[in-house]
C-alpha cells in the first residue's frame, strides 16, 4: 500500500496520484490542509529523508512567514514542519519495499517506476 500525502490543488500531488491510478498501485490520498499531520508523522518522515529536501524553502508559505531571515537550522526546520505543514515538499509518499519501510519527497517519474513498480 502506498500512502500519498499532500494538498489536492498540488500539480505534483495529482501528478503522484495518477502515476499510480495509471500502474494500478493502490494508494491511499492524506490531505494535510484538511487533515494536519501528527508531530510522530512529521518526526518518521524526517527520521527517512533528509530534513533539507522535505523541507520546502521555495513555498509561498516559506516566503509569507519570513523564514529565509530565520536560517533555521535542522532542528528549526523541522520544529516549523510539525508547526505547518505546509512547508513540507509535496508530495511526501509513504510505502514499503521489500519490507523495509520508506519514505519518497516530490515527484520524480523515473523515482517512481524504479521504487514503486515492482514492488514486493
Amino acid at each position: 500500500m502506498i500512502n500519498i500525502y499532500g494538498i489536492k490543488t498540488c500539480s505534483t500531488v495529482r501528478k503522484a496520484i495518477k502515476f499510480c491510478k495509471d500502474n494500478n498501485l493502490e494508494h491511499t490520498f492524506f490531505d494535510f490542509r484538511a487533515e494536519p499531520l501528527s508531530e510522530e508523522k512529521v518526526k518518521y518522515f524526517a527520521s527517512k529523508v533528509d530534513i533539507n529536501l522535505l523541507f520546502n524553502n521555495r513555498g509561498t508559505k516559506y516566503k509569507d512567514l519570513g523564514l529565509k531571515e530565520l536560517n533555521l537550522d535542522e532542528a528549526g526546520k523541522l520544529e516549523w514542519l510539525i508547526k505547518e505543514n505546509m512547508l513540507l515538499k509535496r508530495p511526501v509518499i509513504e510505502y514499503s519495499k521489500n519490507e523495509e519501510n520508506k519514505v519518497l519527497v516530490a515527484f520524480n517519474e523515473e523515482t517512481y517506476n524504479n521504487e514503486l513498480l515492482n514492488n514486493e
